[in-house]
């Protein structure tokens, strides 16, 4: 299978710059993944495709903001970091630029001195290890200098980081938003529970993986970066009870996705996986998913099968990315690629800012 297999051509003007100013004001194209059909709607007609025998399930993450500008020690240059992941108390790993500023020992400043770092160590891709030094709350100081990591493709200034957060984020960890979420209000949640339907968070603090391009050809070869997910007991039994008395799970973007299927309770290897073996169906008691949390790397593009997820609720994604592979082993490719085509011609708003799309 090659990467430029999911190739498809977006002219630049589409890629959304702004949020909406109503979150719940975009389109939605919907996608009936077994005849190929296409609808064309506005996000808060969401609720005509839920019953209260369905679950949505969210990812309650909450994007930190991750970026800080800063100076070198001693000669003043400029250095930009992305905060990936914290790997104990004041350590994180980051992405630096420039990188060949950055060696081990490094010593930077931010805000003028409120917050210093040096650099231990380089890791895996070119990472960086660094440590913080402080007085106060690291949070509280973050929050004070740092900004939030817009992905590379928005070159608009946001005036309001809440926009770049869902309306129901709780838990700091995230380098990017989930965001599919990003269309909801609360008041469209308050309409889905006065209906009837059960809503479960899970968490996924959503890492640069997302937005990394696949480098190579052959998509098998392809190797996820981890990120950390979890998902709790009240959730688990929402998402088998919703399972067991014929209901569908709703996934509302590809990290609420991704969460589930990692925490399936058969917890295949890949090649089961990809081969379809022991489904869900035949688990003991009537179980999808038990309470766990953790690191995942799966990977999922055509082939997979789907353990819990039944349709997905997505935001439209970067040509030839991990995540067009997987509502691709959703719908299938060819859907995919014709759907995308079809909302090109029809002008919808692309990428982290822009519309939306359900997968039935």
């Amino acid at each position: 299978m090659d990467v430029k297999d999911f190739y498809y051509d977006l002219p630049g003007e589409l890629i959304a710059q702004d949020p909406l100013k109503d979150r719940s004001g975009s389109r939605l194209l919907v996608l009936d993944r077994r005849t190929g059909g296409l609808e064309h709607k506005h996000f808060s007609q969401i609720l005509d495709y839920l019953t209260p025998q369905d679950c949505l399930v969210i990812n309650n993450t909450r994007v930190i903001p991750a970026r800080l500008f800063g100076e070198k020690e001693g000669t003043q240059a400029k250095i930009e970091l992305l905060l990936l992941r914290r790997r104990e108390n004041d350590v994180w790993e980051t992405l630096v630029k420039p990188g060949k500023k950055a060696k081990p020992g490094t010593k930077i400043m931010f805000g003028g001195g409120l917050l210093a770092g040096e650099i231990l160590d380089v890791v895996e891709d070119g990472n960086r290890l660094i440590r913080f030094y402080y007085e106060g709350i690291f949070e509280e100081i973050l929050d004070q200098l740092g900004q939030m990591p817009l992905p590379p493709y928005i070159t608009h200034q946001l005036e309001d980081k809440e926009r770049y957060q869902t309306v129901y984020a709780k838990y700091d960890g995230s380098a990017a938003a989930p965001t599919a979420g990003l269309h909801f209000t609360r008041e469209l949640l308050d309409d889905i529970r006065a209906r009837g339907i059960a809503i479960a968070e899970v968490t996924l603090h959503v890492g640069l993986g997302t937005f990394r391009p696949v480098k190579v050809e052959q998509v098998q070869e392809h190797h996820m970066h981890s990120e950390y997910f979890e998902l709790d007991e009240r959730a688990a039994n929402i998402i088998n009870e919703t399972k067991r008395k014929g209901g569908r799970v709703f996934c509302v973007g590809t990290t609420s996705c991704r969460t589930l299927e990692s925490a399936a309770v058969k917890m295949h290897t890949k090649a089961d996986a990809m081969s379809g073996k022991d489904s869900p169906g035949e688990t003991s008691g009537k179980e999808w998913v038990r309470p766990c949390s953790g690191w995942t790397d799966i990977f999922i593009y055509p082939g997979y099968q789907f353990q819990v997820l039944d349709a997905l609720i997505t935001n439209f994604h970067l040509p030839e990315s991990t995540l067009v592979m997987l509502v691709s082993a959703l719908a299938g490719r060819e859907n995919i690629l014709h759907a995308y085509k079809k909302a090109v011609e029809e002008k919808y708003r692309f990428f982290s800012f822009g519309d939306a799309m359900l997968i039935l």
